[in-house]
């Protein structure tokens, strides 16, 4: 055995270079390992290369509890572990940078991720411009009910996407998680994808696909806790303490999150090196154009910023760190905050003390634009809530914050998707189509980045279950439906002319009534180009002749009716045909415009 590890360090070059990746890096025929495990006594790497025998391969020790070694033997796709000893413990570890595994509790595989991306130069729409369509790849598309669906799967329904105009798709996380059907926030292998999705080869296929149908990709991603399953990561080199998991984790009373006893230790220089490295990854590695990071007030607040809680200031560090080097290096990649506190903090400058995420999800928009709609009376139905959800803002800019009535938490966790709150049993109903129509035209006529959740646009009813398919059977029944949501974003995105008011950052409230439940609002930019006028009815009544102020000299012209026929068969039998302008004051206007707008319906206009 003496003469075979003997052979082996002949066969290595041993002048190991400082500046070389962490992991598994591949370059000039040799493979570079290298690993951080300060408590290890001594460290070995064993796998298809050397007969599985950790005797061959031992890593030196360099400085900072880093070990490292080179050999010419490893190739591409070669499966390997680190065998790690502390004392008189011999422990098996899959590296925490392995791009691969074979699965949550498998070996890690070789990989250098050196994919050819042809002549992508792929750039996401401006955010002001973006429509965000948020998917579970497990989900969104299966071939059948007893399979998962795969990236391959998201690739077939990309002519799909792109025919309903959305430029972004926002995967829930597919890194590596226990099992294979998962929301996917269990992460077990940060860095390696969800083999049972299709593994490192498929994601980069959609990603490129995506880009070539001109979607733009936005990856989720988990940094506030891991696992709590199937983590090698927990007590990686043998040490912890209090029953805790050691280098990568809190040793205290910080590590609890409600998702596991898993929050990573960001006052470790090491462990914030390794999120930022996860982080770069999905941008430098596979393209991605924007990250979604989960539940980051758990990464800034000992107990998610729940009343009078402890700020973790190390993990605001964490999150100024990775935002700073993304806005220098990628300034066109969206960063998404999911922190549903509504503090301004999250989106601020970097300068101002800010975290500087380019954006974050909007909890003063979801929930009372949900409660709203869901309302089973109409005398309760209280339009000042949505004017007041309309007008909030982040950081004095209306696009940085995203807007929804439906994501994959709104629609699960005890809660459904909007049609079936409206009429449980009966989403497919007139009553409930319609009034869930409202909550889509609103999100996508306000102000913020419009976001979408898989099957909404075909009225998918019920709740979000990881282990139900999305009804493709109810997109057939309501393709208008689909067409009506697709002539609404080509309104936003600029696909249709004239309404570049959708993209500016002024809104102005016209006209507002909370006993008629009428409400108009005007989206324009700066310089007040292409305005755009929105009148929703929130009202179970039908009105005609219907007055609202408007400014002199504005002659609008009905780009939209909701209520159209062409839609759904159940839609109004009330010929819309615009909108008359008479002298005749009204909101403290000198001229009026009349219309006819039947119940829970909704109308746009440009000039």
């Amino acid at each position: 055995m003496a003469q075979e590890q003997n052979k082996e360090i002949k066969d290595m070059d041993m002048t190991i270079q400082k500046s070389a990746g962490m992991g598994a890096t591949l370059e000039k025929g040799r493979t570079t390992f290298r690993v951080w495990a300060p408590n290890a006594d001594k460290i070995c790497v064993t796998g298809d290369f050397n007969d599985w025998d950790d005797s061959v391969l031992v890593l030196e020790f360099e400085e900072n509890g880093y070990w490292a070694g080179i050999s010419n033997k490893p190739k591409e796709g070669d499966e390997y572990k680190y065998v790690i000893y502390n004392g008189d413990e011999r422990l098996e570890r899959n590296d925490p940078y392995a791009f691969e595994v074979t699965n949550s509790n498998g070996n890690s595989i070789i990989r250098s991720l050196n994919f050819d991306w042809g002549d992508d130069d792929f750039r996401m729409a401006n955010w002001n411009e973006l429509v965000i369509y948020e998917l579970h790849v497990g989900t969104f598309n299966r071939p059948d009910p007893d399979s998962i669906g795969t990236f391959d799967d998201v690739v077939a329904k990309l002519p799909y996407l792109q025919d309903l105009g959305v430029n972004c798709i926002e995967l829930l996380p597919v890194a590596e998680f226990a099992g294979g059907i998962s929301w996917g926030y269990n992460p077990a292998h940060p860095f390696a994808i969800e083999q049972d999705y299709g593994g490192p080869d498929a994601f980069a296929r959609l990603v490129r696909k995506a880009h070539e149908h001109g979607v733009g990709v936005i990856m989720d991603v988990v940094y506030n806790h891991l696992g709590p399953s199937d983590v090698d990561l927990w007590r990686f080199d043998g040490w912890g303490e209090e029953k805790k998991g050691g280098i990568y984790f809190y040793n205290d009373h910080r590590s609890e999150t409600p998702w596991g006893d898993t929050r990573p230790d960001y006052g470790r220089p090491e462990v914030r090196q390794y999120l930022r490295d996860n982080a770069l990854m999905w941008i430098e590695k596979y393209r991605c154009d924007g990250l979604r990071m989960d539940a980051t007030s758990y990464i800034r607040f000992e107990g998610g910023g729940l009343g009078y809680d402890t700020e973790i200031e190390e993990g605001n560090i964490l999150m100024r760190d990775i935002n700073a080097e993304i806005i220098e290096k990628y300034p066109h990649v969206l960063t998404i905050a999911e922190d549903l506190k509504g503090h301004n903090i999250v989106t601020d400058p970097i300068d101002d003390n800010g975290l500087g995420y380019g954006s974050q999800w909007d909890m003063n928009y979801v929930h009372p634009i949900r409660e709203v709609l869901i309302d089973t009376h109409d005398d309760s139905r209280d339009l000042q809530k949505v004017v007041d959800a309309l007008e909030f803002k982040y950081s004095n800019d209306v696009f940085r914050r995203v807007i929804y009535t439906e994501s994959h938490d709104e629609v699960a966790n005890g809660q459904a998707r909007v049609p079936e709150e409206v009429q449980p049993g009966g989403a497919e109903s007139a009553f409930a189509k319609k009034r869930a129509i409202l909550g889509i035209v609103l999100t996508l006529t306000a102000p913020g980045i419009p976001m979408l959740f898989q099957g909404q646009e075909f009225i998918e009813d019920e709740y979000f279950q990881d282990t139900e398919g999305l009804d493709w059977e109810k997109h057939d029944r309501h393709k208008g439906i689909k067409e009506l949501v697709k002539d609404v974003i080509a309104l936003r995105t600029g696909m249709s002319e004239g309404t570049f008011g959708l993209r500016g950052q002024l809104l102005r409230i016209g006209h507002f009534n909370n006993d008629t439940k009428i409400l108009s609002f005007t989206r324009a930019d700066r310089e007040s180009k292409e305005p755009v006028l929105m009148v929703f009815n929130f009202s179970n009544t039908d009105f005609t002749d219907y007055k609202i102020g408007i400014d002199d000299g504005h002659d609008w012209r009905l780009r939209f009716n909701s209520s159209w026929k062409g839609y759904d068969d159940d839609f109004s039998d009330i010929e819309v045909s615009g909108m008359d302008k008479l002298e005749d004051s009204t909101d403290g206007k000198k001229w009026s415009g009349s219309l006819d707008i039947p119940s829970y319906s909704c109308q746009i206009y440009s000039l």
